[in-house]
């Protein structure tokens, strides 16, 4: 294969592509599937550069209430967490910050309505955290005995500051049922009284769903033990991405200690099925729009062949001079590469500046603001998506470049014979 791309091949393509021809119909083929291969390559980078910015800002947002990395038990709702290992994992050196919570379904009861919610009891050091992160100037919870409700679940069922509820978890129902038989459990059992003291809103699933309260009375409520936690939220140190931190995380768990039956969860694990439909559709759209891509390749076709035909005396002259078939093939191969790649190469320079631009001035705002917390449409420009897009338009030029390059070949071979015959 590497026998086409030889110096005299490139030469003659960059002659043949620029030196003038006989039909001008051919040079405006070339324009117009130049054009298509610079439209489609700078559609498909700023279309996979916005859905990787929607991908990044669910990203965040999620991490506004969730930690990167969490550990957690894999066979039991919680584990025992010492202040030995706490230590042990704030020393590690990406990470900056490592609290326990507890988290679990939980029947939030009150005013005529029944829902069912996820609570999460935080540390003080996690509520101060997200009082920044969302800028809150006051605390989330008054008092021991309130939570923290998300807006949407709210409004959904008419709650307000100070309303007062009932927040118990479907094991406490269980143990109920089960104290029939023992009377002496049920003197045992409470169902914890809360009050409403603040909403919150970070993303759409916390917001309609979650309810945030402190450890002390999550535990009360989730029936867990005094220094049982449902898990650690783990974060990482600035300039230490999640994958990182896992990496980190992992070389730690083979050097130390922790509770048997627990691991590590990272915040992709968790909400795979979001990530993953996400991903889905950002390949999809690569799928979709390539094929701008190749019906301007396939344009690049005919005026390969058309260029095949208009310097079938030059092909002649070429072949006399000792060229074989496959340094005419190549010539022609080499003239669609870099048809390809110079397509490719303005293509994925336009889509830079384009993402730059709406990177820094968020130039294309969303059609609603109201109903978004971002204005502008998101960018993140991704290496791999570039080189993805780029190696995919060239090797698409390069494979369509064959059929004319093999007609260009025998062309040359049949002018050959016939002036032979002459």
């Amino acid at each position: 294969m590497l026998e086409f791309f030889d110096r005299p091949s490139l030469w003659i393509a960059r002659r043949f592509s620029f030196a003038p021809k006989r039909f001008r119909i051919i040079n405006a083929i070339s324009a117009i599937s130049f054009a298509g291969i610079v439209i489609g390559v700078c559609t498909l980078l700023v279309v996979m550069s916005v859905l990787n910015g929607f991908q990044k800002l669910a990203s965040d947002l999620f991490l506004t209430l969730d930690s990167p990395v969490q550990m957690i038990s894999a066979d039991s709702p919680g584990f025992k967490v010492s202040s030995e290992l706490l230590e042990s994992l704030r020393m590690i050196e990406g990470v900056e910050s490592a609290e326990p919570y507890r988290e679990g379904e939980a029947v939030m009861a009150g005013k005529g309505k029944n829902e069912l919610v996820t609570l999460k009891g935080v540390s003080p050091f996690a509520e101060k955290r997200l009082m920044r992160v969302t800028g809150r100037q006051r605390p989330l919870f008054s008092t021991p005995s309130s939570i923290s409700v998300g807006e949407f679940l709210a409004y959904r069922t008419g709650l307000y500051q100070n309303t007062a509820l009932s927040l118990f978890s479907p094991e406490l129902i269980r143990v109920s049922l089960a104290s029939l038989s023992q009377p002496y459990i049920l003197s045992a059992l409470s169902i914890p009284e809360v009050n409403v003291s603040s909403t919150f809103t970070l993303q759409k699933l916390f917001d309609d769903r979650f309810v945030l309260s402190s450890n002390a009375l999550a535990r009360e409520v989730l029936l867990l033990g005094s220094d049982e936690y449902s898990g650690i939220d783990i974060r990482p140190r600035e300039g230490v991405s999640g994958s990182e931190l896992a990496e980190q995380l992992a070389v730690w768990q083979v050097h130390n200690q922790y509770p048997e039956g627990t691991g590590f969860r990272t915040l992709e694990e968790k909400y795979r099925d979001i990530f993953s439909v996400m991903e889905l559709e950002k390949w999809v759209s690569f799928a979709v729009l390539m094929l701008i891509v190749l019906v301007a390749s396939l344009s690049l076709t005919g005026s390969l062949a058309m260029t095949a035909i208009d310097k079938k005396r030059d092909l002649f002259s070429l072949r006399c001079l000792g060229m074989d078939s496959g340094g005419l093939m190549g010539i022609f191969m080499m003239q669609g590469a870099l048809t390809g790649l110079a397509g490719t190469a303005a293509g994925v320079g336009i889509a830079w500046v384009i993402c730059r631009m709406q990177e820094l001035f968020g130039l294309v705002q969303l059609p609603s603001k109201s109903a978004f917390i971002i204005e502008a449409y998101p960018v993140s420009m991704e290496a791999g998506d570039f080189l993805a897009v780029a190696f995919a338009a060239i090797l698409l030029s390069l494979a369509v470049s064959i059929y004319p390059a093999r007609n260009a070949a025998s062309i040359a071979r049949s002018q050959s014979l016939a002036m032979k015959s002459i």
